[in-house]
């Protein structure tokens, strides 16, 4: 039987596993309000975790799929997983990022959809390397 201490310390492990990988990672409520923002989408976007938790995604990820296409309302009205969407976002400071983006539902314990998780991949320096061989 877990207790409060080992989930607790379980979720800031999982905290500290999500905050140290390279891929920007956010989750969201069934309402498209941010609830978890990493480092990496801090570095992505530009935008501080503090400013970004209880906004929606498409105000602060500011894409031009966010109204058609949005990745993650699509996961969560489907259920379906998106992988490696190639999309653009824009920065805080109006710089434009090409990324890749990957959406799924997230379920309770009991199997209840309780919101979504986004991974997006900056390819800057990839795109940069294309553009030196061509």
């Amino acid at each position: 039987m877990k207790t409060k201490t080992s989930k607790s310390l379980t979720n800031t492990h999982a905290e500290l596993i999500l905050d140290n990988v390279a891929d920007g990672v956010f989750t969201v409520d069934e309402n498209l309000v941010i609830t978890y923002f990493n480092k990496a989408a801090e570095k992505i976007t530009g935008m501080p975790r503090e400013n970004v938790l209880g906004e929606y995604c498409f105000d602060v990820l500011r894409s031009n799929i966010c109204e058609t296409e949005c990745p993650i309302r699509f996961s969560l009205e489907t259920g379906q997983d998106v992988i490696d969407k190639r999309e653009n976002i824009l920065r805080i400071d109006g710089k434009k990022i090409p990324i890749t983006i990957s959406a799924a539902i997230v379920k309770d314990n009991k199997g209840n959809m309780i919101g979504g998780v986004e991974t997006f991949r900056d390819l800057s320096k990839i795109e940069a390397l294309e553009k030196e061989i061509h």
